[in-house]
């Protein structure tokens, strides 16, 4: 059994070495610390199974997931996070992960029942997971049964206080339609004001804050 965590702190990474070495006494485990490095490793080991933080320092983690697995296309994936908001649930619901663990929630012990469960073929959720990802299905307002795709995408970009003519230029459309976006996806979400659509941006997970970040510069 060939794992590889990927992780950009040192002391987690050790610690979930330590983990899946317990867990699986006869595996071999290797660490990265950002993306890149990640996927260059997987190409040239091709675990069996890898730990992914979707925190990565040079790459959101489910975007570079599609890269681990063409390198790596027989790999099991969970991927570990600090956010178990909404719109990070949907992303995850909707990926080819195997698997997803709340660092906030779940214990060591759970991570190495979810290892177990991935490995025998099932795709794990925790409990607390499951629960919300059920709550977003039933939930007739939920944000992806009224956004489309695009407006998904744009909120992510409405939520860090960016302006029309900013977004346009990031994302290679006119102001006008930019606004047009921007206008409808309120519409929807019954918001009067670009303030109320930032703060439905963050309470959802389409922007974070960084703890290090000073609130002044959130939106910047």
């Amino acid at each position: 059994m060939k794992i590889v965590v990927i992780d950009d702190h040192v002391l987690m990474r050790e610690m979930l070495v330590k983990i899946c070495r317990e867990a699986l006494p006869a595996s071999t485990v290797a660490g990265a610390g950002d993306a890149v490095s990640g996927i260059a490793l997987c190409q040239t080991t091709q675990p069996d199974l890898i730990i992914l933080d979707l925190g990565l320092p040079d790459r959101d983690g489910l975007d570079a997931l599609d890269d681990l697995l063409k390198v790596s296309p027989h790999s099991k994936v969970i991927a570990l996070s600090g956010y178990s908001d909404a719109f990070t649930l949907h992303r995850v619901l909707n990926s080819k992960l195997s698997g997803f663990v709340d660092k906030k929630e779940q214990t060591i012990t759970q991570l190495a029942t979810a290892i177990q469960a991935v490995l025998g073929g099932t795709r794990y959720f925790s409990p607390a997971v499951s629960q919300s990802l059920l709550a977003q299905r039933k939930d007739p307002a939920a944000f992806d049964k009224i956004l489309s795709a695009r407006e998904q995408e744009l909120l992510c970009l409405f939520g860090r206080g960016l302006s029309n003519e900013e977004i346009a230029a990031k994302v290679h459309l006119s102001e006008l339609t930019v606004r047009n976006h921007r206008c409808r996806t309120m519409s929807k979400l019954g918001l009067r004001t670009s303030a109320e659509l930032i703060r439905y941006a963050l309470e959802k997970g389409f922007t974070h804050v960084d703890a290090s970040t000073p609130a002044s510069a959130a939106h910047s």
